[in-house]
């Protein structure tokens, strides 16, 4: 079934009716993108939502001096936006590319909210949404900050299991701050370890 991942991912949060969960699905757009599809770009204000079923994306900016640095990555059942930009209809600073063939199920401003004015305890679903990724982002600044490389990537792995086979090393890289070839130290000293 095409909703069957997404009500799954929705069913955490709030139990729905037959007729809610059908007003939640008319409002979905399907939308599949080829590898290396630019989805969002800085300056460009944000105009989706979206669950993805199946790949995975990059989120990241440029820095001052023009190098891409990873924010995040986005798998199958993960929520991707730029919440600000979404919002507050405000340009972008970040970029979201795929780096898989990906399917999504999107909303644009007017869904999202035609769906809170008509199921309203959506609201605690896209409250949840923000709380977890606060949660990661403050995570995510703390171990940066505070903890070494090695284990910042061991904390990686375990946020992302299936990453490492299906991205470039030098976005794994990027996202923990580090060069690609310390990530290949690291991935060397563990792999003797085992």
């Amino acid at each position: 079934m095409l909703y069957e991942n997404i009500l799954k991912n929705v069913s955490k949060c709030i139990t729905l009716t037959g007729e809610e969960t059908e007003r939640f699905t008319d409002l979905l757009t399907i939308r599949k993108e080829p590898k290396k599809t630019m989805l969002l770009q800085e300056g460009e204000i944000c105009q989706f939502e979206g669950y993805l079923q199946k790949g995975c994306v990059r989120i990241y900016y440029l820095d001052e001096n023009g190098f891409e640095v990873t924010l995040a990555f986005a798998v199958e059942d993960w929520w991707i936006s730029d919440i600000a930009s979404f919002h507050y209809h405000t340009p972008s600073s970040l970029y979201m590319e795929t780096l898989e063939e990906c399917e999504f199920l999107m909303l644009t401003p007017e869904t999202k909210e035609k769906l809170l004015d008509t199921v309203p305890k959506f609201e605690r679903v896209f409250r949840m949404l923000v709380q977890r990724r606060l949660a990661v982002l403050q995570n995510r600044l703390i171990h940066t900050m505070a903890k070494p490389a090695a284990e910042r990537y061991l904390e990686f792995i375990d946020l992302y299991p299936t990453i490492s086979q299906r991205v470039p090393q030098y976005y794994i890289a990027s996202y923990l701050g580090v060069s690609p070839e310390f990530v290949s130290i690291i991935r060397k000293r563990l792999a003797a370890k085992k």
